[in-house]
């Protein structure tokens, strides 16, 4: 049977270099050639996020990344700031509950862009913030919410989930004062799901303190410094998001990142021109990662699931209070010539005004 294509915010559709890579035999982890993948996964990883600081990768989802960095940078007790406007966001404050933090979450509507002006006054020890809300489309004022964060709570330390922002629009973690920054090689990166990775600025390194066993970042530091792993790591992917990372690298990154916005911009404009509504509040920045439409009224989800599934692709619902009510596309995978231009053929076909 046939797989579907992917027009999913992740996983996407696998790039070349990233199926090549997979398709080579078998390379043993403690090997100098899989230390020298380690290395430089590391070192691109660490320059494309324009950050000072060392890249640690994991063999987890983002979501492991996003608790490693949480344990790593902060003790039971610490008071952090968590804007929940989407799944994502508060997820965040799902994992500082668990590690025994006192987050302070506050609630947005989903599809809302978080006011800079929010950032509270009270003490703070940290925030945990979400650049790009993939449940909703919304890309947030990362750069604004950074300094206004660092006027108010110069001390404090501040983590990204950049999960589906990172190579897909430009992150400069140095100037926006960022001290952790976490990602997954299934969405920008078009590698299969397994391999997270964590960058910490100078002074997430600072702060970094053991917590953990497995996700103990610290131990992960110490061996990757000696281009080793503390445990068994994903190494095929490792190499696989490496070889897209060169490949996207010859193209240029700027030209990558409208490449992608483009695209996904053309969703917006074929579901606006049909009557759909995107999820997105007028005026707020759109995620080059998806593309969120309110469902057509009366329409199911599942309805307009299996009518994407009938012409070879596969799409995604809403999550959390959105589920059944909206429904997501995405073009931050690969796409063979082509093959994106029949995706909004099709998708001007089965959401069509009717007449």
């Amino acid at each position: 049977m046939k797989r579907p294509r992917l027009l999913t915010p992740g996983p996407v559709n696998l790039h070349p270099a990233a199926v090549r890579a997979l398709a080579r035999p078998q390379l043993h982890h403690r090997s100098s050639e899989a230390g020298e993948l380690v290395r430089e996964l590391r070192a691109r990883i660490a320059k494309l996020a324009n950050s000072r600081g060392e890249a640690v990768l994991l063999g987890g989802s983002g979501t492991a990344a996003m608790e490693a960095a949480v344990r790593g940078l902060f003790r039971p007790g610490a008071r952090v700031w968590v804007p929940v406007a989407g799944k994502f966001s508060e997820r965040w404050c799902e994992i500082a509950r668990a590690a025994g933090l006192e987050p302070v979450c506050d609630a947005y509507d989903w599809g809302q862009a978080v006011p800079p002006g929010a950032v509270p006054a009270r003490p703070l020890d940290g925030a945990l913030l979400t650049h790009s809300e993939t449940s909703t489309g919304v890309l947030q004022p990362l750069a604004e919410l950074a300094a206004r964060f660092r006027e108010r709570h110069p001390e404090a330390l501040l983590a990204v989930d950049a999960v589906t922002s990172f190579a897909l629009t430009p992150l400069r973690m140095d100037d926006w004062k960022l001290d952790a920054v976490v990602l997954g090689s299934q969405k920008g990166l078009m590698s299969p799901p397994g391999l997270a990775a964590v960058v910490l600025g100078p002074r997430g390194l600072e702060a970094l303190r053991p917590a953990g066993y497995y996700l103990d970042l610290a131990r992960e530091l110490r061996a990757q410094r000696a281009h080793q792993t503390a445990f068994t790591p994903p190494i095929n992917l490792i190499e696989a998001a490496a070889a897209v990372m060169r490949a996207l690298e010859a193209e240029g990154w700027e030209a990558r990142f409208e490449r992608v916005r483009e695209a996904n911009e053309g969703f917006y404009a074929l579901g606006e021109t049909a009557g759909l509504v995107p999820v997105p509040e007028p005026g707020t920045r759109r995620s080059p990662a998806v593309a969120a439409f309110y469902l057509p009224r009366g329409t199911p989800y599942v309805e307009v699931s299996r009518a994407f599934a009938a012409r070879g692709w596969r799409i995604a619902g809403g999550q959390g209070p959105l589920k059944g009510s909206i429904f997501r596309v995405s073009a931050m995978g690969y796409f063979e010539p082509g093959e994106l231009e029949r995706a909004y053929g099709d998708f001007r076909q089965l959401l069509k005004r009717p007449t």
